[in-house]
């Protein structure tokens, strides 16, 4: 649909950023996880974060950046078990979309993380940028729901305000950052990402001789904004991101469990009473449609990475 409008003179003017198109074309997008592919494998042989900076961003670039860096810091040479990223059986979800920024979910087979399906949001902000991996999360097969499509087989994105779904996605990385403070609510299903982690928490916050304090935040604006796609069942999948911090705190006398290399790799400060660390999660969820029976959020998958930490 193109929005048009007419001036005193008679002249159409065609308002870009009012118009809805397909957020890319397939030809288009598949280049872009070609050129995502590519530019992985090579940061991941040499641990060299230039290799892939301009495609990725967002949580999965923070991530990214802190995993090679320390494995440069580690291999100096480069990756040694270096194993090659390749995708097979790629199906490609284009939604259809006003202004930017733009952006499409690829769902594929991979030759690493099991029999899992891989499911990569691109994303850019003007047609000047590349398509850069903003989030990436592995789920099991029977878990990718099936999305709402159009009659051109285009998909119906969600906003961020939504008022359809259970839970608008604006709100999802602070409900969860504050579910994880408290514990409580309804917002979220009980599962492994709430409230197994929630009581994992509590049994590693006091142990002889080692106190653990947690933080978590919320991340919503520009590249860790969230996205959606609306499914089948009148839901939505949302993919969101936030912002974690644990201080582990020794007492007299007592010392810091050893940390590993890789976290001594991205740790700064010297490590003498107390370890403070910094990570980034980017999450996949089940948000329902208003009418749904059940209004709980439904987590299928997390994806943690350190990204920072710091020893006093």
């Amino acid at each position: 649909m193109t929005v048009l409008s007419l001036t005193a003179s008679g002249c159409v003017v065609v308002h870009g950023e009012r118009e809805v198109l397909p957020a890319a074309s397939p030809t288009e997008a598949a280049e872009a996880l070609k050129d995502f592919t590519a530019a992985y494998n090579s940061a991941d042989r040499t641990y060299d974060r230039a290799q892939d900076a301009d495609y990725v961003t967002g949580a999965l670039g923070a991530i990214d950046a802190a995993r090679l860096d320390a494995g440069r810091r580690i291999s100096p040479s480069g990756n040694s078990s270096y194993v090659p990223l390749e995708f097979t059986d790629t199906r490609i979800t284009i939604p259809k979309k006003a202004g930017w920024p733009r952006w499409f979910v690829v769902n594929a087979d991979a030759n690493k993380g099991d029999k899992a399906r891989w499911l990569l949001v691109f994303t850019r902000s003007n047609a000047a940028e590349p398509w850069a991996v903003s989030y990436l999360t592995l789920l099991d097969p029977d878990d990718v729901p099936e999305f709402r499509t159009d009659k051109d087989g285009l998909a119906e994105p969600v906003t961020a305000d939504s008022a359809e779904l259970a839970v608008a996605p604006k709100d999802l990385s602070a409900d969860y950052a504050n579910y994880l403070q408290d514990g409580g609510g309804t917002v979220f299903a009980p599962g492994a990402h709430t409230s197994g982690w929630v009581e994992q928490r509590k049994k590693s916050a006091i142990k002889p001789g080692l106190v653990t304090q947690y933080i978590d935040e919320p991340l919503t604006k520009d590249d860790f904004a969230p996205v959606g796609l609306r499914t089948a069942d009148g839901g939505a999948l949302v993919f969101f991101a936030t912002h974690h911090y644990e201080k582990q705190t020794a007492a007299q006398g007592t010392s810091i469990p050893a940390p590993s290399d890789s976290v001594l790799a991205l740790t700064t400060g010297e490590i003498k009473q107390s370890l403070t660390l910094e990570f980034m999660s980017n999450q996949v969820v089940l948000d329902p449609g208003r009418g749904a029976a059940n209004q709980s959020v439904e987590f299928l998958n997390r994806i943690q990475g350190l990204t920072a930490a710091q020893g006093e």
